[in-house]
C-alpha cells in the first residue's frame, strides 16, 4: 500500500524544495497520498497534516521537477492541514513537498505507475493491519472528517445516506482509494443510525488506510447502572473473513452496525472496556472526529471547529445520523448537545475512540484509560465532565468555543440560527416519515413506555420522540436567552451605558421580531405547502409534546389547532389506543426529561 508519511523538520528550516533535494522524514507532521497506486489520467491527491500552524506550500512535482499543482490554503487547526490534487499525464517518480517560505520542510516520493501488491485478498479476517493509530494518523483522520463533511456556514448539507458523502470525490480524499472501485455507485453502501456514524466513518477510514479497527457489544445501561461493554470483536477476527474484499467489508458493516448502539457512548468514565473514552474540554481535543455521546441516547461526531473572532463566537459543527438513513450536519448547542449530570445514565459528553493497538501476541487490544494517559501521542483521558453539573458543563465548552465576552445580539442571532436549523431538520424528518407511510398504509405499532425512545423498525425509523423532546429543550433556550444574558453578564459585552436589564429588555423584542420573521414549508396532507415561523413553532411548544407519531397526519405532526384552516387538510390519525398512551406519556415531554430505562 502506498501510504506516504512525511513529517516536517523540528526547526522550520533546511534546503530549497526541488526535485534534486533529498526527502527526509520527521516525527512532527504527515503527509498522504491517494490512491494506493496511483495511474496516469487518474487523480493523484496529497495531503499534509500538522499539530503545527504555519505558513506552508503543498507541492507535487512531475518526473521532470515541474510543479502540476500547489496550494497554500492551510485549513482546520488543530490539526491543521494541506490538500491539493492533480491528474499525472506521465507515469513515473513524483514528489509531494511541502515547504515553508524557500525551504523544503517536508517530502516524499510517489510512484505513479507502479502497481503495488494487495494484501487484502491474503487478509486474515476482514483487512490487514498495516499501520498503526498514532497522533500522525488521528491527524488524518480530522483532516479527513473535516474535509468530507465541508459546507459554507450558510448552508444546510443534508444526504439520504452516508455512501452518498463516500461516492464523491470532491469530498472523500480517500475515494476509490484501494482501486476497487469501492466507492462508485455500485459500491460500497454506507447506511447507519445515529450509533453507527461514529463506528462507520472509524471502520472506513480504518480500511482504507491498513489501521486495527475494534468494536464492541454493549448495554443500554438499567437499574440505575450505566452500560457496560463485552464481546470485542476486531478486523483480524477470521471469524468474519468471508467472501472476495468488497463482500467481506460489506458484511463486516453489517454486523457493525447490528452491534453498534447508543450505549457504547454512556459507559462509566473511568472503566476500561470500553469503545470511547472521556476527554479533556480544550481547543486541541475538540477536533473533528470528537464523538458526543448526550445522556439519552444520540451521538454526533464533530467535523470542524470555528474558532472566536472579533465579531462571532466560536463554533463548533457535527454531523448525526437519524434512524431513516438521513446524514446532516448540525451546530453546536444546547438543543442539539443535551447533558444531564445523572450516574445513572452514564457518562455522557465529548469521547474519543480508544486506541486500538498490536498486542504482544501479535493480536489487537485496546489501550487502557492510564495508558492513554501516559502515551505520548495520546494523553488526553479526562474525567473532568464526570464532575461537572449540567451548567458548568456548558459553560466550560462555552469558554473553551468562545473564550472571549461576546456582543450579545450576535450570539442571540447564532442561537436562532441553530434552532432553526433543527426546525428545518424536523420538516425533513416529518417528510421522510410521509413518505414511508405513503407506500406502507398500515398502522406503525407504537411501543410501550420508555422504549418509545429505542426501539427498531419502523417506530424508530419515523417516529420522532427523541429528536422533539431535543427541539422543546431547544425552544426553551431560545426563549431564556435574554435572561441568560441579565444573569450572566461578564459573558457578554455590553453596549456602554446599558445595565443588563436593559439589555435583556432589547433582546427580547429582538428575540420576537427575529421569531416572527424566521419561516419553514412544509407539504400537507393534500400536498399543498403550508407556511409556518418561528414563532409558531415556538408557541405551538405544547402541542409539540404529543406531535411524534407517525400515524398522525402531517398537520397534527406540527401542532396546527384543531379545526383550523391548517388542520382541514388531516386525513389521518394514530388509533384511539396509541392516542391515550400518548397522553399518559406526555409528562416526559412537558418535564423536558426522558423516563429511566
Amino acid at each position: 500500500m502506498l501510504l506516504l508519511f512525511v513529517t516536517l523538520l523540528t526547526v522550520l528550516a533546511g534546503t530549497p524544495g526541488r526535485a534534486d533535494q533529498p526527502c527526509e522524514d520527521s516525527d512532527i507532521a504527515v503527509v498522504f497520498s491517494s490512491p494506493r497506486t496511483p495511474e496516469p489520467g487518474k487523480r493523484l491527491r496529497a495531503i499534509a497534516v500538522s499539530e503545527r500552524r504555519f505558513a506552508a506550500t503543498l507541492e507535487i512535482l512531475d518526473p521532470n521537477g515541474d510543479p502540476v499543482g500547489e496550494t497554500t490554503e492551510r485549513r482546520g487547526g488543530p490539526p491543521y492541514w494541506w490538500y491539493v490534487d492533480v491528474m499525472p499525464q506521465d507515469a513515473g517518480g513524483y514528489r509531494a513537498i511541502l515547504q515553508h517560505g524557500l525551504k523544503q520542510v517536508a517530502c516524499r516520493a510517489i510512484d505513479v505507475g507502479t502497481s503495488g501488491d494487495d494484501a487484502h485478498d491474503r487478509a486474515k479476517g476482514i483487512w490487514p493491519v498495516t499501520h498503526d493509530w498514532s497522533l500522525a494518523t488521528e491527524d488524518l483522520y480530522s483532516a479527513w472528517i473535516e474535509h468530507l463533511f465541508d459546507d459554507p456556514l450558510d448552508v444546510e448539507p443534508a444526504w439520504r445516506a452516508l455512501h452518498e458523502v463516500t461516492r464523491d470525490p470532491e469530498r472523500n480524499f480517500l475515494h476509490d482509494h484501494l482501486g476497487l472501485r469501492e466507492d462508485d455507485e455500485h459500491g460500497l453502501r454506507l447506511e447507519p443510525d445515529c450509533a453507527d456514524l461514529p463506528y462507520f466513518l472509524r471502520a472506513y477510514f480504518a480500511w482504507k488506510l491498513g489501521l486495527p479497527f475494534g468494536y464492541s457489544e454493549c448495554t443500554r445501561g438499567e437499574g440505575g447502572k450505566p452500560p457496560r461493554c463485552s464481546h470485542w470483536r476486531s478486523n483480524l477476527d477470521a471469524s468474519l473473513g468471508r467472501g472476495a474484499t468488497l463482500e467481506r467489508i460489506q458484511l463486516f458493516f453489517g454486523d457493525v452496525g447490528a452491534a453498534a448502539q447508543s450505549g457504547a457512548g454512556r459507559t462509566a468514565g473511568d472503566d476500561d472496556q470500553t469503545d470511547f473514552y472521556p476527554t479533556r474540554l480544550a481547543r486541541e481535543t475538540l477536533r473533528p472526529g470528537t464523538v458526543y455521546a448526550d445522556p439519552y441516547g444520540h451521538m454526533l461526531v464533530v467535523v470542524r471547529r470555528l474558532p472566536q473572532t472579533a465579531s462571532d463566537g466560536g463554533l463548533l459543527l457535527a454531523v448525526d445520523a437519524q434512524p431513516d438513513g438521513t446524514v446532516a450536519r448540525k451546530r453546536y448547542w444546547r438543543g442539539n448537545f443535551l447533558f444531564v449530570h445523572d450516574p445513572t445514565l452514564g457518562s455522557p459528553g465529548f469521547k474519543h475512540f480508544r486506541p486500538v493497538v498490536i498486542s504482544d501476541g501479535g493480536g489487537l487490544r485496546l489501550l487502557t484509560n492510564d495508558e492513554i494517559g501516559r502515551d505520548q501521542d495520546y494523553g488526553d483521558f479526562d474525567l473532568e465532565q464526570d464532575k461537572l453539573k449540567t451548567e458548568a458543563f456548558y459553560d466550560r465548552v462555552d469558554a473553551v468555543l468562545t473564550p472571549r465576552p461576546q456582543d450579545p445580539t450576535r450570539a442571540l442571532q447564532a442561537t436562532l440560527d441553530a434552532l432553526e436549523e433543527q426546525v428545518h431538520a424536523r420538516v425533513r424528518s416529518i417528510a421522510n416519515g410521509e413518505d414511508y407511510v405513503a407506500k406502507h398504509p398500515d398502522v406503525i405499532a407504537m411501543p410501550d413506555g420508555a422504549a418509545i425512545f429505542e426501539t427498531s423498525g419502523p417506530w424508530e425509523d419515523f417516529a420522532t420522540p427523541a429528536r422533539d423532546l431535543r427541539l422543546l429543550i431547544a425552544i426553551d433556550v431560545a426563549r431564556a436567552f435574554p435572561e441568560k444574558v441579565t444573569s450572566r453578564p461578564e459573558r457578554f459585552t455590553l453596549p456602554a451605558g446599558y445595565s443588563p436589564d436593559d439589555v435583556g429588555t432589547e433582546l427580547k423584542g429582538l428575540l420576537e421580531r427575529e421569531l416572527a420573521s424566521r419561516h419553514l414549508d412544509y407539504t400537507r396532507s393534500d400536498g399543498s405547502t403550508w407556511r409556518l415561523s418561528l414563532a409558531d413553532v415556538v408557541e405551538r411548544a405544547p402541542n409539540l409534546e404529543i406531535a411524534y407519531n407517525p400515524n398522525d397526519c402531517v398537520e397534527m405532526r406540527w401542532g396546527a389547532p384543531p379545526r383550523s384552516k391548517e388542520s382541514e387538510t388531516c386525513r389521518r390519525h394514530a388509533p384511539d389506543e396509541q392516542t391515550e398512551r400518548m397522553r399518559r406519556y406526555r409528562e416526559w415531554f412537558s418535564a423536558r426529561r426522558r423516563p429511566p430505562r
